[in-house]
């Protein structure tokens, strides 16, 4: 029988420990209303994850990770209201109906996209209207938000915005959201303990997402180089988590 080395099983006890951890963590450096609004958009994110990359387990239990967030934020917060409450239901319902289709695009209803936008969208709303964020507590709600479109535009097609909110970060795309968040960061302190971190990562992320050709029907990139979703979902947690952290510091 073969025997899993000792250090391979305390990674794995030290990263769940981090994943345990991490909610409560963040719901103490950061409003429980942003934090509902980040883990719903990483919710959907990991469910076309799940199923672009062939339904693998490691997404399963990303998404599984980001569901209870969701849960702990919403526990976190102080009187959600009955509409967030019934709007955070259909959207986890949405997401793990999202897991029961085949893996083909064939396999799913032609409608299930745009209703699992919606869902997205109404409690992304209604979220923010309850967190009553500043401009930079916004940020990584945003990028979190822009980085699932990227998701959703590499695996599904266009993710469809909240068109009659175009002046709330829903209804907008990296257009509208790459140069407020350039602005926000332009005008933070590079003297403040993390700042320049922050920056540094958001360089990087910055360039996958303002290639997202949101503007073309075309599902290819602005630039033509192949989309990196695992590359993207991957350093805008990174760079999201540096943020809560900047938050509570």
């Amino acid at each position: 029988m073969s025997r899993t080395p000792m250090s391979r099983r305390f990674g794995a006890w030290i990263i769940g420990m981090i994943l345990c951890l991490s909610p409560l963590a963040f719901a103490q450096a950061a409003n429980p209303y942003e934090l509902i609004q980040i883990h719903a958009s990483r919710a959907v994110g990991s469910l076309v994850l799940y199923r672009g990359e062939g339904m693998q387990n490691i997404h399963a239990q990303r998404l599984e990770e980001d569901l209870g967030a969701l849960g702990a934020a919403l526990a976190a917060a102080r009187e959600p209201s009955a509409e967030l409450r019934t709007a955070l239901a259909e959207l986890v319902r949405q997401v793990r109906l999202g897991l029961t289709f085949g893996p083909t695009e064939d396999d799913v209803p032609w409608r299930y996209p745009e209703d699992l936008s919606k869902s997205l969208r109404d409690v992304l709303f209604l979220a923010y209207q309850a967190a009553g964020s500043s401009a930079e507590d916004q940020m990584p709600v945003s990028i979190e938000y822009l980085a699932m479109q990227y998701l959703y535009r590499s695996y599904m097609g266009s993710f469809e915005t909240a068109r009659d909110q175009p002046d709330l970060y829903i209804g907008q795309d990296e257009r509208q959201l790459v140069p407020t968040i350039d602005s926000v960061l332009d005008g933070m302190d590079d003297s403040r303990p993390g700042v320049a971190r922050l920056k540094t990562r958001w360089a990087y992320l910055r360039s996958a997402l303002n290639d997202m050709n949101s503007a073309s029907n075309a599902l290819e990139s602005a630039s033509g180089r192949p989309f990196a979703p695992l590359t993207v979902a991957r350093h805008s947690r990174n760079l999201t988590n540096t943020w809560l952290s900047l938050e509570g510091s």
